[in-house]
């Protein structure tokens, strides 16, 4: 069909491939575009430098969400659902797309898609952009330029007909959510789901630290979040002994102890995973932690160090033995 230029977007042309459906879909801050894209260079060979297909795993864009890439936003307002179009636009409007597509590809690669960046303003990351860790988005970020997009548009969501994910909530959305979560997770434990209650426990950790990321440490609104995320990921760590992840154990406590040093339930959960892997000594001067922070859990920490002596001489008694079978049996050899 003939190009035209996309409402008064200067930069950008658009070509309707395949006809959707339809009127317009009706926009509000919080509607959700779920689409396939493929992203081409403008040279003679048309080269692709990114497919969603290939990943398998349609792309998703909330409206208002402040997306690097802000043209898209723009682009997909003018489709309808089933529609297929080319977009060419400027580099005006491309500069963002190697980082856009950093996170894309770590994220189908199961990677952080912030891995390497630090917690700054944004003048200090840009810093850390000089390279992305491939190579055609290195020229890109280097030698800003024309790009197409051809995109599928398959729905459009109202904020209310989907499950808002964690990071697209707002702020108030994110603190109402984790008392809910908190509550949930407390009910599947007493059902004896600890995967599901560790999920729900992780979630409302999640809404918190994004809060926190905007507060500056160790000051009030930062210490405030913190006194609600500490108990969630006690929690968290008392189902990942459930079970038995008891390496994620000893490292989200020992992540916590390091900024609350002082906290003796952080240390018992932390000893009994020390124990389940059999790292005897830093159990024991764990458990000792743990009595002398809080002497009401003595108890409870002498049966822990008895059962831990009982299950250390038994494996000491078994690994003697299975040496000596060894020994004996490369001596009849």
């Amino acid at each position: 069909m003939e190009e035209t230029y996309l409402l008064d977007v200067e930069g950008v042309k658009k070509k309707i491939l395949h006809g959707g459906r339809g009127e317009l879909p009706k926009l509000q801050d919080g509607s959700k575009f779920t689409f396939h894209f493929q992203t081409l260079k403008d040279d003679f060979e048309r080269t692709v430098i990114d497919d969603s297909r290939e990943a398998g795993t349609p792309m998703e864009i909330i409206v208002g969400k402040m997306f690097k890439l802000e043209i898209w936003e723009t682009l997909l307002s003018s489709m309808r659902i089933g529609e297929v179009a080319e977009f060419w636009c400027d580099a005006i409007h491309t500069g963002m797309y190697a980082l856009v597509s950093r996170g894309m590809r770590r994220i189908a690669e199961g990677r952080d898609p912030l891995e390497g960046q630090k917690h700054r303003c944004g003048m200090g990351n840009m810093f850390d952009y000089h390279s992305t860790g491939y190579a055609d988005l290195d020229e890109l970020q280097r030698t800003p330029q024309p790009l197409i997009f051809i995109m599928e548009l398959f729905r459009v969501e109202d904020p209310s007909a989907y499950k808002r994910d964690t990071w697209a909530m707002s702020k108030e959305e994110k603190l109402a959510a984790v008392p809910v979560l908190h509550s949930e997770g407390n009910r599947l434990v007493l059902r004896r789901e600890f995967a599901q209650a560790a999920a729900k426990y992780q979630e409302a950790v999640i809404c918190l630290r994004n809060l926190q990321a905007k507060e500056k440490p160790w000051e009030d609104g930062w210490l405030k979040l913190e006194s609600l995320v500490t108990p969630l990921v006690l929690n968290y760590c008392q189902c990942q002994l459930e079970l038995g992840e008891y390496y994620e154990v000893l490292e989200h406590t020992t992540e916590l102890l390091q900024k609350h040093n002082d906290n003796a339930k952080a240390y018992f959960k932390r000893a009994k995973a020390h124990a389940a892997v059999w790292n005897e000594r830093e159990a024991r001067e764990d458990f000792q932690r743990v009595a002398h922070l809080d002497p009401s859990m003595a108890a409870a920490v002498k049966k822990e160090l008895k059962q831990l002596g009982e299950r250390m001489r038994k494996k000491h008694v078994e690994d003697r033995k299975r040496y000596q079978g060894l020994f004996q049996s490369s001596q009849g050899q």
